[in-house]
């Protein structure tokens, strides 16, 4: 067996490791499905800090999870789980929706994008809105979906309030809107907000990170 081989058994065996305690399982069943604060896996696991300490930094040492600061409250982090960790292994259980509600603050760009690309891939409907509506879909937003052959719906950004229903399957995909709605549910993703730097570099980091959380969910949300 040569040197790479071997390390990348001692990978799948630490993360093997990792998972054998029931506590830092059910982090990564969550993680699948999006990123969380510690507080809020504090609460969802019902655990003390220091114990959910040593639970994140075992995940984080055999590569299953990484983490970053919060673009809206830098105080917090959110984690994340890392590129690839669950090759070769099989997520938690599946989720029902009779439509998924994509939602940032101005739905100008992040809730555009995962909500067009997610009718690619799913027949369960979709659509996005924002809680704090923009005039317009951006540029750079319209741009990127069309170098990757996807069309942006010809509508302007819409209110959250206006467009919520019973049944939705909410993805916050903006940490400000996640922020300021707690109570809201379903899953967040902290996708950075590519109108901060307004680059084309931003847009495609934005779009592939997207695209690439939306192929890992959709096998796993069912039609209601």
């Amino acid at each position: 067996m040569n040197i790479e081989a071997i390390k990348d058994l001692r990978a799948r065996a630490a993360k093997h490791a990792a998972l054998a305690d029931p506590a830092r399982l059910r982090i990564v069943d969550l993680l699948t499905l999006g990123d969380f604060s510690p507080t809020e896996l504090q609460a969802e696991l019902g655990m003390p800090s220091n114990l959910l300490s040593h639970h994140l930094r075992a995940l984080e040492d055999a590569g299953l999870a990484t983490r970053h600061r919060s673009e809206a409250d830098r105080r917090r982090s959110y984690i994340r789980l890392a590129a690839g960790a669950l090759e070769g292994l099989v997520p938690g259980a599946e989720h029902g929706a009779r439509r998924v509600l994509f939602v940032c603050t101005k739905n100008s760009a992040r809730s555009q994008l995962a909500a067009a690309l997610w009718q690619q891939v799913s027949e369960i409907p979709s659509m996005s809105a924002g809680t704090h509506p923009a005039d317009r879909i951006a540029p750079g937003a319209i741009e990127v979906a069309r170098r990757h052959g996807v069309d942006l719906a010809d509508l302007p950004p819409r209110n959250l309030e206006q467009v919520a229903g019973d049944g939705d399957f909410v993805v916050t995909v903006c940490d400000n809107a996640h922020e300021e709605l707690p109570g809201l549910g379903g899953v967040h993703w902290s996708v950075p907000d590519p109108l901060r730097l307004g680059t084309e570099e931003a847009f495609e980091n934005a779009f592939n990170d997207i695209a690439h959380r939306i192929n890992d969910l959709a096998p796993r949300v069912l039609a209601a």
